[in-house]
């Protein structure tokens, strides 16, 4: 779910809000409800008895953790990258044409 949230909002957030801050927010407060959620989906899966998401034995989880902080870094990337493009995008070339100019 977070993967999703992910590669649906953190692109076009970077790339159409003009604050690159206001659109980390965004992506950040989507990327931790889906996370919230998403741990409590899988946690209640596992108390049912579904190993699937979780081993048999309760651990700490670290490749969970590692896994989900490679996601909302990859996010927070795709929203510097997006952001970076709109800019561009928005920006007006103020150029001067030189062979204009000379004649």
């Amino acid at each position: 779910m977070i993967a999703v949230i992910t590669i649906l909002f953190a692109f076009p957030l970077g790339f159409f809000l003009r604050r690159r801050l206001t659109a980390g927010f965004a992506y950040a407060t989507l990327y931790l409800y889906a996370f919230t959620f998403q741990t409590a989906y899988l946690t209640r899966a596992w108390v049912g008895g579904d190993y699937s998401g979780f081993s048999r034995e309760p651990s700490f989880g670290l490749s969970y953790g590692l896994v989900t902080a490679g996601v909302f870094v990859a996010g927070f990337a795709l929203v510097a990258l997006g952001h970076l493009l709109g800019t561009r995008r928005r920006t007006r070339h103020n150029t001067v044409d030189l062979e204009q100019a000379a004649t």
